[in-house]
Formats: C-alpha cells, sequence, structure tokens
C-alpha cells in the first residue's frame, strides 16, 4: 500500500493516437484518493477531456476505469460529448476508458490506457511539488538593506511586482496547495459554494460568483482574511514587499526573501488564464476589485493565481523556453530587522496603514511598545 505516494498535482505528456499534456490532480481521503485528470491534445481539431478519478484504496498500482467528458477551455466547465461533438465532426470520443495506474519513486506516475475504439497510449508524470528547497540563486549584489534600497529605486515601478516571504527556505507556493490539497476541482465547486454560503451574512456585499470580476474579488477578500486559495500577494512597492518578509519577529532563519517579477514581461510573453480549475497549467496575474477589502489600495496590492503547485518550477520551464529572466529574488538578513521596522515606520508603511482597523492598529503600537 502506498503512503499518500499519489496525492499531489502530477504535470507531464502522453503519447498514443494523438499527443499532448496532462494534468492529474489527486487528494488523499485517508484510505483512497479522489480527484481530476485532463488531458490536453496537442493534436489539432482535438477536443481537451477531463475525467473523475476515485481510487479503490491507495494502492501504488491498479486499474481503473474512467468516465471522460469534455472541456470548455473558454469558461472552465465540462460539458457532455453529444453537447460539443458538432465542433469536432471527424472526432469520436470513447464514454469510459480503461486505465492503468502505477507510481514509483524512480519513473513517476504512469498511466497507461485504452479505449473501445482502439486509442491507446501511455502518459509519463512527475510530481509538481512546491514544498521543495528554492534552487534560485539570491542576486549576489543585494544582500543588506542599504544595497536593497539603492537597487528598489532603479526599477521601473509600471514594470516590476514584489513579494516579500519571512524565509529564504520558502519557495512560492499557494495557501492552497501548502494546506496539502490538490484537486482544485474540488475547491471551486465544493468550498467556494460553501464558504459563499456560510459568509453571504457577515459581508455586506452579496458575491454573484457567476461574474468573474466578483468572483475574483471574493476569492481576494477571503484570502486576505487567512482562507487557503490558489491566489499569491503582491504589491507595487519594493517596500511594501519588505515590510511583509519582516513584518513578524523570527527566532529562526537567518534571511527572509523578497521576490521581484517582471510583470510586463510574462504578461507580455506568456498565455494567460483567469480560470482556478479546468485550464492547462498557467501563472496569471489579476487585480481584483477591494469589495470589502479596505487592505487593497494601501498595500497596492494585485493577486497571480496558479493552478501549479510548484510556481517556480513552472516560471523557470518558461524563462528556458523564451530565453529570459522573468523572476530575480533577494535575501536579506533577519538581523537587520529593527533598522529596517524604524525605517519602513518613517515611510508610513506600519501594520496601521497596512491593515485598517483595529487589528492593524494594535499591532502597530504592539510592535512600538513591546517590540514583539
Amino acid at each position: 500500500m502506498g503512503i499518500a505516494a499519489m496525492r499531489g498535482q502530477w504535470l507531464g505528456s502522453y503519447q498514443g493516437n494523438t499527443h499532448g499534456a496532462v494534468t492529474v490532480e489527486l487528494d488523499d481521503f485517508g484510505d483512497h484518493y479522489e480527484g481530476m485528470a485532463y488531458v490536453y491534445p496537442g493534436t489539432p481539431g482535438h477536443p481537451s477531456i477531463a475525467s473523475a478519478v476515485k481510487t479503490a484504496d491507495r494502492a501504488d498500482t491498479f486499474s481503473l476505469q474512467i468516465k471522460s467528458e469534455a472541456i470548455d477551455l473558454q469558461h472552465g466547465i465540462l460539458l457532455s460529448w453529444d453537447a460539443v461533438k458538432h465542433k469536432y465532426p471527424s472526432v469520436s470520443l470513447d464514454p469510459t476508458i480503461d486505465t492503468t495506474w502505477s507510481w514509483d519513486s524512480k519513473n513517476g506516475l504512469v498511466i497507461d490506457f485504452t479505449s473501445t475504439s482502439g486509442g491507446s497510449g501511455k502518459a509519463h508524470l512527475v510530481l509538481s511539488d512546491g514544498s521543495r528547497l528554492p534552487e534560485r540563486p539570491p542576486l549576489p549584489n543585494v544582500r543588506n538593506w542599504a544595497a536593497f534600497r539603492e537597487y528598489a529605486l532603479t526599477l521601473d515601478p509600471n514594470r516590476y511586482v514584489f513579494r516579500g516571504q519571512e524565509s529564504s527556505a520558502w519557495r512560492l507556493r499557494t495557501f492552497f496547495h501548502r494546506s496539502g490539497r490538490a484537486s482544485l476541482f474540488r475547491f471551486v465547486n465544493e468550498d467556494i459554494p460553501q464558504l459563499h454560503a456560510h459568509l453571504s451574512s457577515l459581508t455586506e456585499h452579496h458575491f454573484n460568483l457567476k461574474d468573474g470580476v466578483e468572483l475574483g474579488a471574493f476569492y481576494s477578500l477571503v484570502r486576505h482574511h487567512g482562507y487557503p486559495t490558489p491566489l499569491l500577494d503582491w504589491t507595487r512597492s519594493p517596500f511594501i514587499a519588505a515590510y511583509f518578509a519582516f513584518r513578524k519577529k523570527r527566532a529562526d532563519g537567518e534571511f527572509v526573501r523578497i521576490f521581484v517579477f517582471d510583470q510586463r514581461e510574462w504578461q507580455k510573453d506568456i498565455l494567460r488564464s483567469q480560470l482556478v480549475a479546468v485550464a492547462p497549467p498557467h501563472f496569471s496575474f489579476l487585480s481584483p476589485l477591494a469589495i470589502n477589502n479596505a487592505r487593497i489600495v494601501p498595500q497596492q496590492a494585485l493577486s497571480t493565481v496558479a493552478n501549479v503547485d510548484d510556481i517556480e518550477d513552472f516560471i523557470a520551464f518558461n524563462e528556458r523556453q523564451k530565453k529570459k529572466t522573468y523572476l530575480e529574488v533577494i535575501d536579506l538578513p533577519v538581523s537587520e530587522r529593527p533598522q529596517i521596522v524604524q525605517e519602513l515606520s518613517l515611510m508610513g508603511i506600519t501594520a496601521g496603514s497596512m491593515f485598517p482597523g483595529l487589528d492593524g492598529a494594535c499591532e502597530q503600537l504592539r510592535e512600538k511598545n513591546f517590540n514583539l
């Protein structure tokens, strides 16, 4: 029996009668796995398809018959073959596919598949694991606060965005994926409706989740209040990013990390999507409306939505493809925190300004009066 060996997000490709990309997202339910498998053909004129996956147990090898549905890539929804087959007159989609799954630490996840019409092939997938230690080296000439101040002022404010994290040992990873969950289809279709119903009596605005703009605002709101989402918060200010990196007084770790991302070039070069689930792997920017969210404006905030677990690996892949560098990282010593917090306070960057309200005001004075 596997010990959660197949839990997580798996990315790879398949070869057979057609070829293309495959994504598998499996959550661990204790005694079995459940999730979704997505197939995105590289062969023109073929539909993308999705299948629900539910295993009998947590064995490393098993056979499974899965049902296939067509993907509407524009809206991120699943449709029956009858609803879309007129768009693919030369294609016949089998309602069920016979699959054999096997996992081992050397070969990753391998899926063999056959269909009643004779289509067959094999998929090879590797785990997208954002829990790994970072591999991207920090900028060698920006190793202290003085150098960071000087460097930050040279950057085009209309080109770069920033994110601060409390430890240089953490990769870019969304709270959703850090929680151990993988199936974004489950998140969209189960978690969000449940959360929306629960919060409707607590928000002044009633969010229409069928409206893409309001849905993004809802995701941003719950993210800012601690709910795991596939969003990451960024800021247009390098100094606000530094505030969040140094916000908490940590006893462990020698360095915080600040990410500098070339938003302009990324958006020019890389295909974007606003979809959370039922979409090919992507890392995309959005600027959500500040509905019931007083923190967005003072934090100069914007967000990314990522349906990949290992975001840094995804960025590195695209850097190799485009022969560009989109992401730089800066590590600053924790020992400089007292000076940095003081200077940021003189800039007006404090808990009180970043978190308007009672909590932010108390945190600001706690830092001032107790050095906590």
